[in-house]
């Protein structure tokens, strides 16, 4: 038999595999747009006419008017959430407006509660009555007037840059319980915090991100105002750990202002009732005296101008009193 002979089989290119990209590389503009755009070059390609630039506008226009139909399709509400809502709407208003007439009726009648009680002392027992008219500022239970401080704290912005995004911009409950206490103990008559006269019943505490005082709940920024002496309070208040306390709130982006008023007006929070509560361990002689001592620095006075007495300092607030534990 012959040898075979061996087909000579032809040299394949070195780039033969990158056929596609290379044609790509040399020809990058499509054949018909190339061929168009020689024409055009040449002078040969058929002029626009205004009519196709017409239609070409008439249809764009409706891509547009489609497009947007179509967004404002799926972004309406259906009818029953529409009606679900006014509903809801309606319901919160009148909430609001009963909540509103109740509240202004309550506080009427807790004034002619007041008004009798106190016409009963001052006739039966003028000595009972002038010891109510004392104790009545550092109860809280009536406006009162007078010179002091303002103190207004106010939520870190993290979108600035000077605050961190980790909730501990935020004014919390245990900062304002140290400043109320702190101004307690400078010598305040009577605080308020947002409006809401404070008590020796009164508690400071949080639910979630707001703070409530009581039952109410209170937004930054919040504005603390305390009757007495302004000068001798910020002064002490610098010298206690609660003026420390507000000097570092400012590494988390806290703005603390602070201000002296020399003339403030505190709501009353109307007739107390306490539950249940007596003195236990101590005699009656010595609670007496205990409550008529008071430290404050002026006199807190009625919106008649009539001397009441000075308050006695009290605690409001639960949880952490001191300004040296940690946020």
């Amino acid at each position: 038999m012959n040898p075979r002979h061996a087909v000579p089989v032809p040299a394949r290119a070195a780039d033969e595999s990158m056929t596609l990209i290379n044609e790509v590389y040399r020809q990058p503009l499509e054949p018909g747009y190339r061929e168009v755009a020689e024409r055009r070059a040449a002078g040969t390609a058929p002029p626009r006419t205004i009519r196709g630039g017409a239609a070409l506008l008439v249809l764009a226009l409706l891509l547009g008017a489609f497009a947007t139909t179509s967004a404002v399709a799926l972004r309406r509400p259906v009818p029953a959430a529409l009606e679900a809502r006014a509903l809801l709407e309606a319901e919160i208003r009148e909430g609001t407006a009963r909540a509103d007439e109740l509240r202004h009726a309550n506080a009427a009648m807790s004034a002619q509660i007041a008004q009798l009680q106190g016409d009963a002392a001052s006739t039966d027992d003028p000595e009972l009555f002038a010891q109510l008219q004392r104790d009545a500022v550092a109860a809280g239970v009536v406006p009162v007037t007078g010179p002091g401080l303002r103190l207004v704290l106010t939520d870190g912005d993290p979108s600035d840059g000077t605050a961190p995004d980790d909730g501990s911009e935020l004014v919390q409950d245990a900062d304002l319980q140290v400043l109320v206490n702190g101004l307690w103990a400078a010598g305040a008559e009577a605080v308020t915090v947002n409006g809401e006269r404070l008590t020796s019943t009164t508690a400071i505490r949080s639910a979630g991100d707001a703070v409530l005082v009581d039952s109410t709940a209170l937004s930054s920024p919040y504005t603390v105002e305390a009757i007495g002496d302004a000068a001798t309070m910020q002064t002490r208040l610098a010298r206690m750990s609660a003026g420390q306390h507000l000097a570092s709130l400012a590494q988390y982006g806290i703005e603390v202002r602070v201000s002296a008023q020399r003339e403030l007006q505190l709501a009353g929070r109307g007739q107390l009732t306490l539950r249940s509560a007596q003195v236990l361990g101590a005699p009656a002689a010595d609670v007496e005296s205990a409550a008529g001592s008071g430290d404050a620095s002026s006199a807190a006075t009625a919106p008649d101008g009539q001397v009441l007495g000075t308050a006695t300092p009290d605690v409001a607030g639960s949880g952490r009193h001191d300004g040296e534990e940690s946020r």
